[in-house]
């Protein structure tokens, strides 16, 4: 049951004729959005530390993955076996110090290296493309964000040290501050957004990452206002806003206490 061949069997059985009829119904498109519910569950389950956890939500992901090659392959388009045999070229293939005789001095040089290879992939195929081209118009901004920002920095366009960046940051809360019309607060909004994407990469932390845990931060700690306030018999919504900010500083201090009891455990 551990092995990887099992659970194509699986997929195949559970499509196949006298299988489970919603599994047959299932074309790429209806998987779309089951996808990206599983590939957020694998990031929830990473942020919770959990190992247990990520590697169901692994496995549920990669049932995902077995799901849209039998499509392919029961349409004659391709099989899980095509899928393998291009991941495993491409690793190959953009990993020459690994698997050749290129070498690195560091992890720098081998993003440098990856562009540079994708670029002669390209070049092969008569493809010519910008670095700003070909990200995923569906991902969320953030991301997008900061992969964008990624590609046209390893082509050597970027600021020469982090201060430059928050300077330009400030530069940019300034000009919202004097926003006016929507429109233009609309557009200062995002100048700042971006910056402060930037700001991420220069610190090394992706920028949707800390965000998610920041809104899960805000809800727990939310919550627990809720809870506080219920536990005293009164209405959390009903109470002055310096009542909410004693709650809110008092739910900090039981995260506080709450992680430090995790920490030991």
């Amino acid at each position: 049951m551990d092995q990887f061949q099992t659970l194509v069997a699986i997929v195949e059985r559970l499509r196949a004729p006298g299988g489970c009829p919603w599994d047959r119904e299932q074309t790429h498109a209806s998987l779309k959005r089951n996808l990206l519910e599983e590939c957020y569950e694998v990031l929830e389950a990473i942020d919770a530390d959990d190992p247990q956890l990520l590697a169901e939500e692994l496995g549920d992901l990669l049932v995902q993955i077995g799901f849209h090659a039998d499509i392919a392959r029961e349409a004659g388009r391709f099989d899980l076996g095509d899928v393998l045999t291009k991941i495993n070229r491409k690793l190959i293939r953009r990993h020459p110090h690994v698997f050749g005789d290129a070498t690195v001095a560091d992890s720098r040089e081998v993003e440098r290296n990856w562009e540079k290879i994708k670029e002669e992939e390209r070049r092969e195929q008569g493809v010519k493309k910008s670095p700003v081209d070909g990200i995923p118009k569906d991902l969320p901004a953030l991301t997008a964000a900061q992969l964008m920002q990624d590609r046209v920095v390893r082509s050597g366009f970027d600021w020469d040290e982090i201060g430059q960046v928050l300077n330009k940051l400030s530069e940019e809360v300034d000009e919202l501050r004097r926003a006016e019309t929507h429109e233009e607060k609309v557009h200062e909004l995002g100048d700042v957004l971006f910056m402060i994407v930037n700001l991420s990469r220069w610190l090394d932390i992706h920028a949707e990452d800390a965000l998610r845990v920041a809104n899960q931060r805000f809800r727990w700690r939310y919550l627990k206002m809720e809870e506080l306030a219920a536990g005293r018999g009164q209405d959390f919504a009903q109470l002055p806003m310096p009542e909410k900010d004693s709650l809110w500083d008092q739910a900090k201090v039981l995260e506080k206490v709450l992680e430090s009891e995790q920490d030991k455990a």
